[in-house]
């Protein structure tokens, strides 16, 4: 693969922090963009892995950290899904200009799963295939039901701080942008291929997620990683695996 090219891509005001990969000995070759979750940023171990077996598989990777994240400005306390829905189009505007990419696909993590499955709703004739790790289905689920980072409240009163004991806060904003938000309506416009690859003993996301996301498309392929955590930690290999032999059927060979 080439070495990563870093980028940072104008957005309202901030500047949105990513990484273009290419894998070797291609002029033209499909995109994928790939989002890291909450409180996450584009160096993770398993934002890593995923894109190596992207790379592997012959695509190239943007990686791009939204709002509040990594290098990207804003701050944490400030994000919110909508913030982070803005950047995300703003990053896709961004690959639709890379005369390379012969297509465009969409990959996300836990919250950046999240994300990815409503761009590939809301762009569905622009996105190739959707990759999903973790994805955080329940995160609108439970600001309507009153709890956020394990932290309780009346959803119909939200604070305008929300103060987990180890000093992480979030502004009530977050919470009122996720209850206004039904993946439910929005993921099945997207008609492409689906990968979804979640642990079955996954600690911050449950499993039920993976299952609840499966039923939004036609085309889709589940893979449960028996007995791994929210971010692989004990079978990188077989999340990385999953996605190198998706993106090759059905990203880069058709």
């Amino acid at each position: 693969m080439s070495e990563p090219k870093e980028l940072f891509i104008p957005c309202d005001g901030i500047n949105i922090h990513a990484k273009l990969t290419l894998p070797e000995g291609k002029e033209k070759c499909p995109l994928i963009i790939l989002y890291p979750g909450f409180t996450g940023h584009i160096e993770e171990e398993h934002i890593l892995q995923a894109e190596a077996g992207m790379l592997d598989a012959g695509a190239a990777v943007l990686r791009a950290e939204m709002y509040g994240h990594g290098k990207t400005g804003g701050e944490f306390k400030e994000h919110t899904l909508f913030k982070w829905i803005t950047n995300a189009y703003y990053v896709l505007n961004y690959a639709e200009t890379l005369d390379f990419a012969t297509s465009i696909s969409i990959a996300g993590h836990s919250q950046g799963g999240l994300l990815a499955i409503l761009i590939a709703g809301m762009y569905h004739d622009k996105i190739r295939a959707g990759i999903f790790l973790s994805p955080a289905l329940m995160i609108p689920e439970i600001a309507r039901s009153g709890e956020i980072l394990g932290v309780y409240f009346d959803p119909g009163k939200v604070p305008d701080v929300i103060d987990r004991e180890e000093g992480l806060k979030l502004s009530g904003n977050y919470v009122r942008v996720a209850q206004t938000i039904y993946v439910e309506k929005i993921a099945p416009s997207f008609r492409g291929p689906a990968l979804i690859v979640h642990g079955t003993t996954d600690e911050t996301v449950p499993f039920r997620c993976a299952e609840e996301a499966k039923g939004f498309y036609e085309d889709v392929r589940l893979v449960p990683v028996e007995g791994d955590t929210h971010c692989f930690d004990n079978h990188m290999d077989e999340m990385r695996k999953a996605v190198e032999e998706f993106v090759r059927e059905r990203v880069v060979t058709e």
